[in-house]
């Protein structure tokens, strides 16, 4: 039998190894999907849809993106993960990122806005009609409750300077968010300041019928301010643009598909969370589609996008009303150039739901 040489076994192995190597060349291993740590404002309820939605739909996958929905507990709490590093991007109120920016100027890892959903605050104050407080002024000497931390009360001096409310004859009461609507339903405050589609619910669900409650909601008395945002981390936003705005164009499309659907989208709501109340979510999340995200201010500005002008008014009444360190500078709060193309979100918004 015909043995090799050690030269021919040689030459053998260096071949075998070329032809290896030409495979790798020519076959090159796929690029990772890139990981987005997502937290959300709060628990998964109906308006979480538009994030669960993208998920379920493989709107992230299509874009080249492997993102993680965790569920949060308060606006504060995502701009200060993002910020912590802990997250990449999150989903708060727009006015908790200002409060961080005007007081944490030279954080390392500063949040911004990319994508406005909520245009208008869901911010309202509710009281029983026996009370009768039938406009803003009515408030003057009455109780307010609200926890300390709630947007609507923080924001209650630009509600009360737009209605030419002495805020001083505002007697606050502060308790935990549990026990907000049922001392209004008790009669133990006059009155509390809370999301529109957050108490009202929970006001219903104590016994209290729509129609014995007086609602004003802040966009309805003058006050234009933006309401939840999708943030990122500016140096993760800088490092990875074409992720923030695959990103940006995951959501756009569940939103539109949120809104023309909100039965089937509530769905994903379920999938997540087994023990939500299926009705009960698919009612909040038309609330919030009604009042928040398809608004007149939200057509006119396009979904996602804001107007300059009013944007810089919100950042120096947040810097004036929160009484920040520094000046909020708008440019920094929020940065359109992540946003989707015109024609991907015109098709968005409705008019009707």
């Amino acid at each position: 039998m015909k043995q090799f040489s050690r030269t021919q076994g040689r030459r053998a192995v260096l071949a075998s190894l070329v032809v290896a190597m030409a495979g790798a060349w020519a076959a090159p291993a796929a690029a990772q999907d890139t990981k987005i740590r997502f937290q959300l404002d709060w628990r998964f309820e109906g308006p979480s849809a538009i994030f669960l939605v993208a998920a379920k739909k493989g709107y992230f996958k299509q874009e080249k993106l492997d993102v993680t929905i965790d569920a949060g507990n308060g606006s504060g709490g995502a701009v200060n993960r993002v910020a912590s590093g802990a997250y990449e991007m999150g989903f708060a109120d727009l006015a908790a990122l200002m409060e961080f920016q005007g007081n944490n100027p030279t954080a390392p890892n500063q949040p911004t806005g990319v994508m406005m959903v909520y245009n208008n605050t869901p911010a309202a104050v509710f009281s029983l009609k026996k009370a009768a407080i039938k406009t803003p002024k009515d408030l003057e000497g009455k109780k307010i409750g609200a926890p300390s931390f709630d947007g609507g009360r923080r924001s209650f001096p630009i509600f009360a300077q737009a209605n030419k409310i002495d805020d001083k004859k505002v007697n606050w009461v502060s308790m935990e968010p549990a026990l907000r609507e049922t001392m209004l339903a008790r009669g133990d405050v006059d009155a509390i300041t809370g999301f529109y589609f957050t108490s009202l619910l929970n006001l219903n669900a104590r016994g209290v019928k729509d129609s014995d409650i007086n609602i004003m909601l802040f966009p309805e008395y003058g006050v234009k301010l933006y309401g939840n945002a999708i943030i990122a981390d500016r140096a993760f936003a800088k490092n990875n643009p074409e992720a923030v705005k695959g990103f940006l164009r995951a959501i756009t499309k569940a939103t539109r598909d949120v809104i023309a659907d909100p039965a089937a989208s509530i769905k994903s709501v379920k999938e997540r969370d087994g023990i939500i109340d299926e009705p009960l979510e698919l009612k909040r999340l038309r609330l919030a589609i009604q009042t928040a995200i398809d608004t007149p201010d939200a057509r006119a500005e396009g979904f996602g996008d804001i107007n300059p002008g009013r944007m810089a008014l919100m950042a120096s009444q947040v810097a004036s009303t929160y009484a920040t360190k520094t000046p909020v500078n708008p440019d920094l709060a929020f940065d359109r150039s992540f946003l989707p193309a015109k024609d991907l979100t015109a098709g968005v918004l409705r008019a009707k739901n």
